[in-house]
């Protein structure tokens, strides 16, 4: 059955292994974001990855090897030896905030919040914790799979609060 699987590559190598991937006709996710590098003599927009040396595959574990093999691959990722299986609708999310959010950004791995979702706008269906982080409300976003925590300024008009869910 095919999972989605978080992928460690070498520093820097992400969109190398994206690519190789790709050849290979696997279902690749690496998701980028548009940052501005500073250099001494320019400015110059560039596309880096969201999450540095980490992509995410879709395949069948017992493929495992073809993936591997690829140049630029460390490992898949695990915890207590078992592969991180990171869910569709983490993916989905992750999808959604980096096509549509120009403030997305790296916070620090979190597991407690008020759980919400998203009732209207860019984000309508998006569920994850809402906090206050320097002024401004942001919608987080956990991947277990990879202990990486993203978030975006939301409008607290647009959430609500999910039921069951701890303060």
């Amino acid at each position: 059955m095919e999972h989605w699987y978080a992928i460690y590559t070498r520093p820097r190598h992400e969109k190398k292994v994206y690519d190789l991937l790709v050849e290979k006709n696997q279902e690749v996710f690496l998701p980028l974001v548009t940052r501005v590098r500073l250099w001494k003599d320019r400015k110059k927009k560039v596309e880096m990855p969201l999450f540095n040396s980490y992509l995410f595959v879709r395949f069948d574990y017992k493929d495992r090897f073809d993936i591997l093999h690829t140049k630029g691959v460390v490992k898949i990722v695990n915890f207590k030896g078992e592969p991180a299986i990171v869910p569709d609708w983490q993916i989905e999310q992750v999808k959604k905030m980096v096509e549509k959010a120009q403030t997305i950004r790296l916070e620090d791995y979190m597991r407690i919040g008020q759980q919400v979702e998203v009732v209207e706008g860019p984000f309508k269906g998006m569920r994850g914790a809402v906090k206050m982080i320097k002024g401004e409300q942001r919608l987080l976003l956990t991947i277990d799979g990879i202990m990486q925590t993203i978030s975006v300024e939301i409008d607290m008009a647009m959430i609500k609060k999910l039921q069951g869910t701890t303060e």
